[in-house]
């Protein structure tokens, strides 16, 4: 994978990501960022746009009390001056809705980008690429130690 969910603090660093990115999202979250500042992702279950992942500008989307923050994917930035004076511009939130997560907690959101029109309401709609989900089943290890480090919701946080 491209890109990977910091690990939570207190977690150790081999606790298994929740969410991470291929490397065709990552480019196009870093396309994103170039036109429209920082971003963050919603997972909903959706009606119009089905289970799509979501990306709007940071901020933007006002997450609820049960939303759950799967967490922040860690870009890296091959600029260690941009790194060095905005750390938090190589983050991106990934959150998801909680009734979504409850259904979905036993996966890794893996986030992708493939050929193809996105929502109307993300960002990516005009690229003539879109954001896909998918995912891969976390083995009895890794739900454990998960279990330790359970993700914050909305109303944990000060969003």
């Amino acid at each position: 994978m491209a890109a990977r969910a910091a690990a939570p603090g207190g977690a150790p660093d081999d606790l298994p990501p929740r969410v991470v990115a291929t490397e065709p999202a990552v480019e196009l979250i870093r396309e994103l960022v170039a036109r429209h500042g920082p971003v963050m992702f919603h997972q909903s279950g959706g009606c119009c746009d089905g289970s799509a992942p979501m990306c709007y500008p940071d901020g933007e989307f006002r997450v609820g009390q049960r939303d759950v923050l799967v967490g922040e994917l860690d870009l890296g930035d091959d600029d260690d001056e941009a790194r060095t004076s905005s750390p938090s511009s190589s983050r991106v939130r990934v959150w998801i809705s909680g009734s979504q997560f409850e259904t979905w907690k036993h996966t890794q959101l893996v986030l992708d980008a493939v050929p193809g029109r996105g929502s109307g309401f993300s960002l990516e709609n005009p690229t003539g690429k879109r954001f896909l989900s998918r995912a891969r089943t976390f083995d009895e290890r890794e739900l454990a130690a998960l279990g330790e480090f359970p993700p914050p919701a909305g109303a944990d946080m000060d969003v």
